[in-house]
């Protein structure tokens, strides 16, 4: 099938952002340079679904440079960069995937990205693997197995396994040590920051940030808050989460008391309905509210659109609300992960530690896929670690080894 794409001439501007991802992404590049003469995925294809901008090019070019035909689509319609996507169909990858796709388009996408019967999936959220399962069974036997990108999928995988219903093993990338630690705290962080300051333009220092979910991506979000002078409070379901929020100097309450005094609000929890019409009542006016989760169902953006007395959009990706209760909400992004549909998401360093986690686990699946015996396994902690190793060695940075009487000592119960 031919590549679904806006425009194959914008393809040298998405040739420009691939070349800067590629000098800042030291562990894929010597990734690359090890595929191209090893070809581990010699006679494969894989079916991605990833955010569809620079990093995850650069990451479809070091799987295609190991042998892999590539079939390509987006994990999010307002994040896919047009001009990545015709630069990877210049390269002869399958791509589907434009930006602002409606959902019919989307899915569209998704099975035509299957549609070529792939042996190695890589998703972000689940989409593939659940039209896999749903529409398209047959596809199931080629299938050696997956990885999945992101909490949210893996959520969704873990319900798919204990229904009895998952049918190949699928990797947690997300788990990994070298992705949840620096991926979601450090990149989720200062993306959704980055994406929030360019969107609205406005200060963040002394004002109230509410920060909805407590988990690594959480954690991010309201440590890069509190560096930008912004007083945090964290809301959670999560006794220990919250007493852990409490410790790192955040305050703690319910949303709907949060709602009351929050200026800024971000959604980080991968639930439903975590920002609802009690909580949109008693807001204050001009409250500006935004998701880094993965669904748009954070926050209930379609009881707004059903019930606000007008909609006006302020700026680029800015939709403003106003309420039957008489004030003003904002609305970034339609409510998607505000770090892709308003910048241009993690930083080329920390995505760097994360796909090389998926080419390697990928790479593992083609090794070893055949032999294992669980759906839902944990990243080889052996990839992990070469990972870290790898990338503390760009770093600059050496750790102490320890010694043969040290090894001995750890590991006996005769102290």
């Amino acid at each position: 099938m031919a590549s679904e794409i806006r425009d194959i001439n914008l393809a040298e501007s998405g040739y420009r952002k691939l070349e800067w991802v590629h000098r800042n992404c030291d562990l894929l590049r010597t990734l690359e340079e090890e595929f191209k003469k090893t070809k581990p995925f010699a006679g494969k294809k894989i079916a991605l679904s990833v955010h569809l901008e620079a990093k995850t090019g650069y990451l479809c070019q070091v799987l295609n440079a190991g042998g892999a035909e590539m079939y390509v689509t987006g994990s999010n319609p307002l994040s896919t960069q047009d001009d990545v996507a015709a630069a990877l169909a210049a390269d002869g990858m399958e791509v589907h995937a434009w930006y602002g796709s409606t959902p019919e388009e989307y899915e569209a996408h998704i099975r035509h990205t299957l549609q070529a019967g792939p042996n190695i999936i890589i998703d972000d959220g689940g989409d593939l693997v659940n039209m896999v399962h749903n529409e398209m069974p047959e596809l199931i036997p080629n299938i050696i197995g997956g990885c999945e990108e992101t909490t949210t999928g893996i959520i969704r995988l873990e319900a798919m396994n204990k229904a009895g219903k998952l049918q190949f093993p699928m990797v947690r990338v997300n788990n990994a040590d070298c992705k949840h630690l620096f991926d979601n705290r450090y990149g989720t962080g200062q993306s959704v920051w980055d994406g929030i300051n360019r969107t609205t333009n406005l200060i963040v220092a002394g004002k109230i940030v509410v920060v909805a979910g407590y988990g690594w991506c959480g954690k991010g979000t309201a440590m890069r808050a509190k560096g930008l002078g912004a007083r945090v409070i964290v809301t959670e379901i999560d006794p220990v989460k919250a007493i852990e929020a409490v410790m790192d100097g955040f305050d703690v309450m319910p949303m709907n008391e949060a709602a009351k005094v929050g200026d800024f609000f971000v959604t980080v929890t991968g639930c439903d309905g975590v920002i609802d019409q009690e909580d949109f009542a008693v807001m204050k006016d001009g409250a500006v509210l935004c998701n880094a989760g993965h669904f748009d169902c954070e926050i209930d953006v379609a009881w707004l659109k059903a019930n606000a007395t007008e909609m006006r959009e302020q700026r680029n990706n800015i939709m403003g609300y106003h309420l039957p209760t008489g004030q003003w909400v904002f609305i970034l992004g339609e409510g998607r992960l505000v770090n892709l549909a308003c910048a241009d998401g993690h930083p080329a360093e920390i995505m760097d530690m994360s796909f090389a986690i998926q080419a390697l686990s990928a790479k593992y699946l083609v090794e070893h896929g055949k032999e294992l015996k669980e759906k839902l396994i944990d990243v080889p902690r052996e990839v992990d670690l070469d990972v870290a190793r790898r990338k503390l060695k760009f770093l600059g940075k050496e750790i102490d080894v320890l010694t043969p009487e040290q090894e001995k000592y750890l590991n006996s119960y005769n102290l």
